[in-house]
């Protein structure tokens, strides 16, 4: 596992293509990252559906309760094929994108 941070976003990317893997993984070094906006980049797993990022909603609403963002990147499933709870984009600059209007909303209280 890999952590890119920049500023109060931390990028988390998967060297092995292990889902359940991952998974552990990012529930062990959860408590390091519960402060920062998170992006997870799954292009590494070339075999991902929409039940795949199901496993995500957990710690999805887990840190969004906490007022904080979690986007899932991946081409291969569409926002369209999750609900609304978990944040979804096709690339980086979108998932940052997504943060940014996030932070705005919650700067706002909106």
């Amino acid at each position: 596992m890999i952590f890119d941070r920049d500023g109060n976003t931390t990028i988390v990317y998967q060297e092995k293509k292990d889902l359940t893997i991952f998974l552990k993984n990012l529930e062990k070094e959860y408590p390091k990252l519960k402060n920062d906006n998170l992006i997870i980049n799954l292009f590494s797993f070339e075999q991902l559906t929409s039940n795949d990022v199901m496993e995500f909603l957990q710690i999805s609403n887990q840190h969004r309760a906490n007022d904080k963002s979690f986007v899932l990147v991946t081409e291969r499933v569409s926002y369209d094929e999750v609900p609304e709870q978990i944040a979804i984009a096709p690339t980086l600059q979108e998932a940052k994108d997504i943060i940014e209007m996030e932070e705005i909303e919650r700067d706002l209280d909106l």
